[in-house]
């Protein structure tokens, strides 16, 4: 198994939520890191809480240069050739909409982060991950239930699913293993989803807890755990999902 401590790592995606949280684990078990996201300001704040052990890089996936930018800091920081032991894609964006008030705008953004974004940093990255490597994306358990208002996060997260196998696939010759984790409600200051209101996201959060069988949303930390299993431990596996969802109820059963 993968040592943690002295590995490197990538989080894509990583200045909230399940990303940090994954970031805070790896550090804190040894492992030097580059996190990348949007926000300037939030990449400093993970800088300063985590300190020199991470170098943040301020990207935005939906570029088509996106992906050769952050391989170009991958080499700048850790050297050339293969050098990471995991890369986590995380990056991801969704909006509770329903599927009358879709906007051309917000579907191609949401298909623009989540697999074009997703596909073309994965595909930057693989010749830079290490034999017995890993990568590990987001996914997420709406793309195997319906839930009202998430029809185009849940269709680009299939997509995801289904590259997540075909790459690993590929990847299998070369010994890189390629998973997925795949989270239910989650406890992040926006539960995943983009431009909602405070009083929408304690409903949602709500709801969570309702369907869920364990009586609660699941936290960031749970999900780190997952990545970190699947990037360390789990060095029989690819081409898998780790679903974290508290056995979550399907809709029907709860309307029932």
């Amino acid at each position: 198994m993968p040592a943690i401590s002295d590995s490197k790592a990538i989080i894509v995606g990583g200045t909230h939520g399940i990303g940090l949280a994954t970031a805070e684990l790896l550090v804190h078990e040894g492992a030097t890191l580059i996190v990348t996201g949007r926000n300037h300001k939030k990449l400093r704040s993970v800088q300063a809480q985590l300190g020199d052990r991470v170098t943040v890089e301020e990207c935005d996936i939906t570029l088509t240069e996106a992906g050769s930018v952050i391989a170009a800091q991958v080499q700048k920081t850790f050297g050339s050739g293969p050098q990471l032991d995991l890369v986590f894609i995380n990056a991801g964006y969704a909006r509770l909409e329903s599927v009358a008030t879709v906007s051309e705008a917000s579907f191609r953004r949401t298909f623009d982060t989540n697999v074009f974004g997703a596909f073309f940093v994965a595909q930057a990255l693989s010749s830079l991950i290490k034999p017995e490597g890993s990568i590990v994306f987001t996914t997420s358990i709406a793309n195997r239930r319906g839930i009202p208002g998430m029809s185009v996060y849940s269709a680009s997260k299939a997509a995801v699913h289904s590259f997540v196998q075909s790459l690993a696939a590929e990847l299998a010759a070369r010994r890189v293993r390629v998973n997925s984790v795949s989270p239910g409600y989650i406890k992040t200051p926006t539960m995943g989803i983009e431009g909602t209101s405070g009083e929408d996201l304690d409903s949602f959060e709500k709801q969570g807890a309702q369907i869920t069988p364990l009586g609660r949303v699941g936290t960031a930390e749970e999900v780190a755990k997952a990545v970190v299993f699947l990037g360390y431990e789990a060095t029989f596996t690819t081409g898998s999902e780790i679903v974290i969802d508290g056995g979550l109820l399907s809709l029907e059963k709860v309307n029932h």
